[in-house]
């Protein structure tokens, strides 16, 4: 037997998803020891990169879930220590499974792009694009596809003038609506609204995560999603159902709450279901994804179907929703990482050096 690959799987990062990161790294590193040569590549809150050594042992610690950190006192920034990213040199393939802003919205690829790594996922500008979600809902509205009614507002406009803002979403959007900021995850600074005097807490909160926010209407519908798996020829999966206790989908839901369920398959008709996995793959096209992304819909009561969102790093611990829905399909959780492993290798091949 040849010599195995070795997986640099970096993970953590600096983005309020850090806890779910860390959790995905753990179930993957564990699953891809069978397969490959495993290095942990850590990033702390304070963006410091880890050694291998110190990444394993932070790893190790026994915490729960969504709970456990990486830390690093003193030191902020990486380049607080550059010796640490001579790790990159030591890997064949990285797998990143940081979350969030510095890590899934393409600052990240482009560091992988600039060492010349093969890696698994989205590239630079569908990683970037699917992270935004101003600029996403607006590439898949010239695609031709389906996205919720929805203004973009930004921080210094707030600042200038909140009535004429809440004036604007009363006009175009009103109520109820939801407030998101437009780069982030996990649910994490989303509000539904009310009323104006929701709105203007909702937009506070929303510039706390980002300078530009979405306000987008409230669609009454169940939620839908479908993992979509290739490069140039992507398939989809079968679909799943996020179904909830709460007002909405949020961080305590997703991650939390006992009584959320992830229902795979969903119960919705073949009809509709291949309709939704065809919208899948477009929307997957049209943001010209890699690798891997599950796309996120509401599936109302009349049978219409808007996008919500593609997730270009989704979620990846073994009863996360992606691997679930390839699970139905027949493909295990080992296989499906050796699948994007072998995407990420194929995709590299095709780089064109300028």
């Amino acid at each position: 037997m040849g010599e195995r690959l070795r997986l640099g799987v970096i993970f953590g990062g600096q983005s309020v998803e850090h806890e779910v990161s860390v959790y995905s790294a753990q179930h993957v590193a564990e699953a891809a020891a069978e397969r490959y040569e495993v290095v942990l590549i850590g990033v702390t809150k304070t963006g410091v990169w880890l050694t291998p050594d110190e990444s394993k042992q932070q790893l190790a610690r026994d915490e729960a879930d969504f709970k456990k950190s990486l830390q690093s006192p003193g030191e902020a920034g990486v380049l607080a220590r550059t010796d640490a990213l001579s790790v990159l040199k030591e890997i064949d393939v990285a797998f990143p499974l940081i979350h969030g802003v510095f890590g899934e919205d393409g600052t990240l690829q482009g560091l992988l792009e600039l060492a010349g790594l093969p890696y698994v996922g989205a590239g630079v500008a569908a990683s970037a694009i699917g992270m935004d979600k101003a600029l996403m809902k607006r590439i898949l509205k010239q695609a031709g596809l389906n996205v919720a009614d929805h203004i973009v507002v930004r921080s210094t406009q707030y600042r200038a003038g909140g009535d004429e803002i809440a004036r604007a979403v009363e006009a175009s959007i009103g109520y109820p609506a939801f407030v998101k900021p437009a780069n982030g995850g996990s649910s994490v600074g989303i509000s539904k609204v009310r009323s104006r005097e929701d709105l203007g807490r909702a937009l506070c909160l929303g510039f706390r995560h980002d300078r530009k926010v979405l306000v987008e209407t409230a669609i009454s519908a169940r939620e839908i999603e479908c993992a979509v798996l290739g490069n140039d020829d992507p398939q989809p999966s079968p679909l799943g159902e996020i179904r909830y206790t709460g007002e909405f989908y949020d961080y305590a839901a997703k991650y939390l709450d006992t009584d959320t369920e992830l229902i795979v398959p969903a119960d919705v008709d073949a009809e509709t279901a291949q309709r939704i996995q065809g919208l899948a793959v477009e929307g997957y096209r049209a943001l010209d994804c890699a690798g891997m992304g599950r796309m996120d819909f509401f599936l109302t009561d009349d049978g219409e179907v808007y996008i919500d969102e593609i997730n270009t790093l989704p979620g990846f611990g073994p009863v996360s929703m992606y691997p679930l829905l390839w699970q139905q399909a027949g493909l295990s959780y080992g296989d499906l990482i050796e699948k994007l492993v072998q995407l990420g290798l194929e995709r590299h091949g095709e780089r064109v050096d300028g």
